[in-house]
């Protein structure tokens, strides 16, 4: 159902001279970008502290999005529900590492980062350093060889290693991305560590009598907590009652991100503000000018970083009936935009290619690990769309890199597809 189209220009794509996009045209034309970019900037700004939930920056981030809607006429619902096991760093970890009397200390995130399977290690410690299939690892930092850090835990805490460093890769940007949900908890620390570093450490001890020689300082002040996340739900105003033949739709969107660090802001612009700004827009435009009725609904959903908690509390509360479109990222389009479909989905895909094809939007089949899955595993008709998050879960994922075209093209599409969706019901 899907395809590739020809590629977007570098402005807003308009609607095709089609009569289906004429009756589209005067309602898309609505959306406003400086609104967008608005609320990507509210969102990401210091007093949302990147939004992590449980955090006061991610209640206030509710809170905010809460009034919003409430502005537009819509009744809304903030859910509250608990969250297990969400991986906190609560001071800066320490990582270096001395040869031969001279100390390199590492910048956390750019050149090492905690793995999520740590052991907190809340002060610093130093031993040695010794490769993984050395003799005696017991009381030493263990370098783990690239691809093998589990079995390099299993050893480590059999034999009473201090921890484990293993190779980590970084993005585009030279970061680290951060993450604050993953595998379980090992008994032992785990710290990445920059491919070329890594290469580098195996290297010098290779080297004759090295062993000896190279001592590792590291701390993982790292932790699992409980928290509470908050989902804000809104049902639209004047877009249709419950009645015969109306057709139920919920646009969804995560708000939460993974947090600042200790010392370091992580605004999570593209991740995911800019799916929520869209989200936002699209809901104001039609909440008063949908061209039939609708049963239009919006959630807001928090945790999703944490595993996807928000919509796995939600889901199963949904109508069976509803269709859900869950929005991603909307911050860089490269070309297309991709989309993954799940439960009974097959009439909202027509609908939403035609929806691309009238705003000159290309569509791909493509993977959205989101909280569309939650909702398409509920047995519901759901899309999970995504149209980029350049800077992802780093501290360059700021507002500057939020395209405006992209926001445009994002809630464009919504508004034409939840129209689509209530005229095809006439």
């Amino acid at each position: 159902m899907l395809r590739m189209t020809s590629q977007p220009s570098a402005e807003a794509p308009a609607l095709a001279s089609t009569g289906s996009a004429q009756e589209l045209a005067s309602l898309v034309e609505q959306v406003s970008a400086q609104r967008m970019l608005a609320t990507v900037r509210t969102l990401a700004a210091d007093e949302f502290t990147g939004r992590r939930v449980g955090t006061p920056g991610g209640r206030a981030a509710a809170g905010w999005l809460a009034r919003q809607l409430g502005a537009l006429g819509a009744e809304v619902e903030l859910d509250a529900f608990s969250v297990s096991s969400v991986r906190e760093l609560y001071s800066t970890p320490v990582l270096q590492w001395s040869v031969g009397g001279r100390v390199r200390t590492l910048e956390h995130r750019r050149e090492f980062v905690e793995h999520l399977a740590s052991a907190e290690m809340p002060q610093p410690h130093t031993a040695h350093l010794v490769p993984g299939d050395s003799a005696d690892v017991r009381g030493r930092w263990v370098l783990a060889e690239a691809g093998d850090w589990a079995q390099a835990c299993d050893r480590a805490e059999a034999e009473g290693a201090v921890g484990v460093l293993m190779a980590r890769g970084i993005d585009e940007g030279g970061w680290m991305p951060k993450m604050i949900a993953g595998p379980a908890v090992r008994a032992v620390p785990v710290i990445g560590v920059r491919t070329d570093l890594h290469r580098y450490l195996a290297d010098t001890l290779s080297e004759r009598e090295a062993p000896t020689q190279l001592q590792v300082t590291g701390s993982i002040p790292l932790r699992s907590v409980a928290a509470e996340g908050r989902n804000v739900y809104a049902r639209l105003p004047n877009t249709g009652r419950r009645t015969s033949g109306v057709p139920r739709v919920l646009l969804t969107a995560h708000f939460d991100g993974v947090g600042d660090d200790p010392q370091r802001r992580l605004p999570a612009a593209a991740d995911n503000a800019s799916g929520v700004a869209a989200v936002l827009e699209a809901a104001r435009v039609l909440s008063s000018g949908l061209g039939a009725p609708v049963d239009l609904s919006v959630a807001f959903l928090d945790a999703e970083e944490a595993g996807a908690w928000g919509s796995a509390h939600h889901a199963p509360h949904v109508p069976p009936d509803t269709v859900v479109i869950n929005l991603d990222g909307a911050a860089q389009l490269h070309q297309t935009a991709s989309v993954e479909a799940g439960g009974p989905a097959h009439a909202l895909l027509a609908i939403l290619d035609q929806a691309g094809r009238l705003t000159g939007l290309p569509l791909r089949a493509g993977s959205m690990a989101s909280d569309n899955r939650r909702y398409a595993a509920a047995g519901l008709a759901a899309v999970g769309i995504g149209m980029g998050m350049p800077g992802y879960q780093t501290p360059a994922e700021t507002v500057e890199r939020v395209d405006e075209v992209t926001l445009l093209t994002a809630a464009r599409l919504l508004v034409a597809t939840v129209e689509l969706l209530a005229t095809s019901s006439k």
